[in-house]
């Protein structure tokens, strides 16, 4: 296959927002280096931290102008020294840097195989939103049979994979989410749906669960709600896994986890979890290949927009507009 010199890509080239990304056509291809691959991109996820790199608030994040986007999946055409697993022709989806490309490089070593039988942009989320939602549940938030789980942001991608996991470890689900999407959030499985743009959330919980709180909080929408998951989870056992921070910065001080919120607080970074625990991240792939078999998670068909309308998709999904998996086909 003849890899061309340049390609299409999207440029961020401030940090005032999505809206100031931009597609450009003279973006270098990338070559693959030792322990990588070059992937022609098929289809590229959106996410909400693609919002945050947009705004300069995504710790360690790159300095515009650079290429936006960090998942995708596609089809590998190079592959880099030392490779020896993966060879041009296969389909892989993964985690790098300039997703909303044409073209991008991957490390082999975290590529993972689209299932047979899914296209590329039914595999988007096997590598961010899935193993996110696993990881929350399990490893780090050791959900079991009984328990009761509040799932913030439960309409998002990760969301609802975490809504269809815990329901099949035998817990009940309490999940939030804007009234216009709660009869999706019921058809995953969710026993109850809160509102999540108003009432008093820890309330409500406490209600729902005769005063006792959640085993456990999957927490990503940020601001205010993070305090109010810290304040729905059950006193001393109960614990807060903090995976995104959509609605901003909530601060938390020791003398609030003495005075106020006796629960454990967990923070989960999928990127840093396949670079500081790869054993566990290998644990939680496996453990995704037994829930797809299972047909625990079945592929979904993301929401589509061309390369050239990242910008919208962006801006869409920072305003709580969208529903479930993004995805930008270049």
């Amino acid at each position: 296959m003849s890899i061309p010199a340049t390609m299409r890509a999207l440029q961020q080239t401030s940090l005032n927002g999505p809206q100031d990304m931009r597609l450009i056509t003279d973006a270098p291809v990338p070559s693959p280096g030792r322990g990588e691959v070059l992937v022609r991109v098929a289809a590229a996820g959106v996410n909400f931290a693609d919002v945050s790199k947009a705004h300069g608030t995504f710790a360690g994040g790159p300095r515009p102008p650079y290429l936006a986007g960090f998942e995708a999946a596609g089809e590998v055409v190079a592959v880099g020294e030392g490779v020896t697993d993966l060879r041009p022709g296969d389909r892989v989806a993964g985690i790098g840097d300039g997703a909303f490309a044409e073209y991008m490089v991957l490390p082999a070593a975290a590529a993972v195989p689209v299932p047979s039988g899914w296209t590329e942009r039914q595999a988007l989320g096997l590598v961010v939103n899935w193993p996110t939602a696993l990881a929350a549940l399990r490893p780090l938030g050791g959900v079991a049979a009984g328990h009761v789980v509040l799932i913030q942001a439960a309409a998002g991608a990760t969301g609802q994979a975490a809504v269809r996991m815990a329901k099949h470890y035998g817990a009940t689900v309490i999940a939030t989410a804007s009234p216009g999407k709660h009869e999706t959030v019921l058809a995953l499985g969710a026993d109850h749906v809160l509102d999540s743009r108003g009432g008093n959330l820890a309330a409500e919980v406490l209600r729902l669960t005769s005063g006792s709180g959640a085993d456990l909080v999957l927490e990503s929408a940020g601001g205010a709600a993070f305090e109010d998951g810290l304040a729905a989870a059950k006193r001393v056992t109960g614990r807060v896994v903090v995976y995104g921070v959509a609605g901003g910065e909530a601060p938390i001080t020791n003398w609030d986890l003495v005075y106020r919120h006796q629960v454990h607080v967990i923070g989960l970074n999928v990127r840093v979890l396949i670079q500081a625990a790869p054993q566990i991240f290998g644990e939680i792939m496996g453990e995704l290949s037994t829930l797809i078999a299972a047909g625990v998670l079945v592929p979904g068909l993301p929401t589509a927009y061309e390369l050239a309308d990242g910008p919208k998709a962006l801006t869409e999904l920072e305003a709580r507009a969208t529903v479930g998996k993004l995805a930008l086909l270049p």
